[in-house]
């Protein structure tokens, strides 16, 4: 069986009560009392998402990992439905839920995960408990106008194509050798090796449908630009040189826009799944964040 389909350690599970009333799926990894990362997924997967950096990071840390409304174990969202505001609320909770006051932690967000982060940048929650972020294959705005998933030059066909692909409500359907060709083209890198491609795979077919269609409208309006200049943390940036989803023009103009940029870290010929196809690179992003800005050394067995 691949490494990336293995099971996750056993984790303490929780409930996070968003301000709607929509229930976030919390699950928390490693020593009570380490210092804290919080992993937030992207658009279309779940905690299994994060399985290396967990696997990883769970050694010297306590890792809190969740599902965004809709994936994996949230249920479908309550009144406030799929918004930019229902992303910083939940993020919101989960800190509330996982963190003791003015306990802080690393937060890592991969895709809309990251868009979490902006939406959260002005947030009161976000303000006490974040220490340092990293933003990894994400962006804040013009989603549609600047995705390359569609073989087209600039422009406002190649936009209503995007959008309408990724809009698409039609079921995904099996994970079989045409849906996984499918996915390694629009998401990962031309040298994504199978096993990884496969777990990828797997974890965005399992996504709901409806889940997928509510959040592909908010992405594609998305607007985030006010959040990324409200992030006055530290903020590390990293991005796959092959990225179609949230190409690298957007974090080189993150980086640029930060009041605090750590660095911009390009993977070269990595996909949008960066933590799946570059889970060491993504792992020592954040080791390095934790190591600066919550004193963590790293253990024997994190070095090995």
């Amino acid at each position: 069986m691949s490494r990336h389909l293995t099971p996750l350690p056993e984790p303490r599970a929780l409930t996070a009560v968003s301000a709607d009333g929509s229930r976030v799926h919390v699950e928390v990894y490693g020593p009570e009392g380490a210092p804290a990362v919080v992993l937030a997924h992207g658009w279309t997967c779940s905690i299994a998402f994060w399985a290396e950096q967990i696997r990883s990071l769970a050694a010297d840390h306590r890792v809190i990992a969740y599902d965004q409304r809709g994936h994996g174990r949230s249920p479908a969202p309550g009144p406030g439905g799929y918004s930019t505001t229902a992303l910083a609320d939940d993020l919101e909770a989960v800190l509330a839920a996982t963190l003791g006051p003015g306990e802080r932690a690393v937060l890592a967000g991969h895709s809309m995960g990251g868009m979490t982060i902006m939406a959260a940048a002005g947030r009161p929650g976000l303000r006490q408990h974040a220490a340092a972020a990293l933003l990894c294959s994400t962006g804040p705005s013009r989603l549609t106008a600047e995705a390359t998933v569609v073989p087209l030059g600039p422009g406002a066909l190649r936009s209503r194509l995007t959008a309408a692909v990724l809009g698409a409500k039609a079921p995904l359907g099996p994970v079989n050798a045409v849906s996984k060709k499918v996915l390694k083209y629009a998401t990962m890198g031309p040298g994504a090796a199978p096993d990884r491609v496969e777990a990828c795979a797997r974890i965005v077919h399992a996504c709901p449908r409806g889940a997928r269609h509510g959040w592909s409208q908010v992405l594609a309006g998305l607007d985030l630009e006010p959040g990324v200049r409200e992030l006055r943390l530290p903020v590390a940036v990293l991005v796959g040189t092959a990225d179609r989803l949230t190409p690298a023009v957007h974090s080189r103009a993150m980086a640029e826009a930060l009041p605090h940029c750590t660095g911009l870290v390009e993977l070269p010929g990595m996909g949008h799944m960066t933590p799946v196809e570059a889970p060491e690179a993504v792992t020592a992003q954040i080791r390095e964040l934790t190591l600066t800005y919550l004193g963590v050394k790293e253990t024997e067995e994190a070095e090995a």
